[in-house]
């Protein structure tokens, strides 16, 4: 009978599949468990947004890190991870992240002019507030990079259901599956709604908020831009505070979120039901305003869960119990594959970055 594969990687969304990639590229072999499609949870949509901007510095400098490894690897892979045409924020937060941005060195950052973002974020209506430029920020391509791992990862991914898992006391850990039971040398949990519920098995108790979010996506007018920008617009110029948008590949449609989410119960169901369509209706409503050369009429929807951690919408943290790591944290796609990186030295044995500890509390403004 063959040997298990050293470490078990519960959840192939994006933070699980770059934990086994970066196994892999270590020479230690994983299995993938995930019950669904690999990436169409958490880690769903064909585009996130790739932001140096955070409140606080050692975030900046976490993803500033994971920059350079989302480059190293679209090299390995052969495909765009990240588009090359920036990332636009707006409104009163932009003088302070200008400036965690600047000190912190090494990103491209700059305040633009009505003139200069109009060229770059050619759809959006007359702005005049304050207003920067990452430079070297994107639009991540999330069905490309999720596509791209998962073949390098090839049968390594199985689709199994974990329904629980505990420290044996000789030193592994053993995975209880709807097929199979196994011992790896140690176990990553990044399984999005389902982490908290992994992580009683070995009594802990996160402290993960739980929310549905809704994206949509709107069909841009006439022939689509050669370039346009990611989109953070904290103004309330348009009648919106915490917006974030992305343009597909080929600019020809853009999804635009509120960073609001709807609160849901433990079991997973939807406190208000009617909040969640409420949201729609306010994203048309906003790119009608803002977005003028969109059409308000969505032709995608996206809803799935979020998960969060009580001292910032950007927190990171991961728990240890006994050679099992759990991770949790919202808006994880563009730091994946430095926090995967990162889960995989933890699985091997080294010390956690004291950064991810839930102590440091990663992503509290400063």
């Amino acid at each position: 009978m063959d040997r298990a594969p050293d470490v078990a990687v519960i959840g192939a969304g994006i933070v699980g599949l770059c934990t086994a990639y970066a196994l892999a590229e270590r020479g230690t072999t994983a299995r993938v468990y995930e019950s669904g499609v690999p990436g169409h949870g958490q880690s769903g949509g064909e585009s996130r947004v790739f932001r140096h901007a955070h409140d606080d510095p050692r975030l900046v400098e976490f993803t500033r890190q994971g920059r350079a490894v989302w480059d190293e690897w679209a090299d390995r892979l052969g495909a765009e991870l990240i588009s090359r045409d920036g990332v636009v924020a707006l409104g009163s937060p932009v003088p302070g992240r200008l400036r965690i941005l600047q000190d912190a060195g090494g990103i491209r950052v700059r305040t633009v002019d009505s003139d200069e973002l109009q060229a770059g974020m050619p759809l959006l209506a007359e702005y005049r507030g304050p207003a920067m430029l990452d430079e070297d920020g994107g639009a991540i391509r999330t069905r490309v990079a999720v596509q791209c791992l998962a073949d390098a990862l090839g049968d390594s991914v199985v689709t199994d259901e974990v329904l629980s898992l505990r420290p044996t006391g000789h030193g592994t850990v053993e995975v209880l599956s709807t097929v199979g039971r196994e011992e790896y040398a140690s176990a990553v949990v990044c399984a999005g709604l389902g982490t908290a519920r992994l992580a009683r098995n070995v009594g802990l108790s996160l402290p993960i908020r739980s929310a549905a979010h809704v994206r949509l996506t709107f069909q841009v007018r006439g022939a689509p831009p050669e370039r346009v920008a990611c989109l953070q617009d904290s103004s309330g110029d348009f009648g919106e505070v915490g917006v974030y948008a992305a343009p597909y590949p080929g600019n020809s449609r853009y999804a635009v979120g509120l960073s609001q989410a709807v609160e849901v119960r433990e079991d997973g169901s939807v406190v208000d039901p009617g909040a969640l369509a409420a949201l729609s209706d306010r994203a048309s409503a906003y790119v009608s305003r803002a977005l003028p050369r969109l059409d308000p009429e969505p032709v995608e929807y996206l809803h799935c869960w979020v998960t969060s951690l009580p001292w910032s919408e950007d927190g990171i943290a991961v728990w240890e119990a006994d050679r099992i790591l759990f991770a949790a944290g919202h808006n994880l796609f563009k730091q994946a594959p430095r926090l995967g990186r990162a889960l995989a030295g933890a699985a091997m044995a080294e010390k956690l970055e004291e950064n991810l500890r839930p102590s440091a509390t990663l992503g509290r403004p400063r």
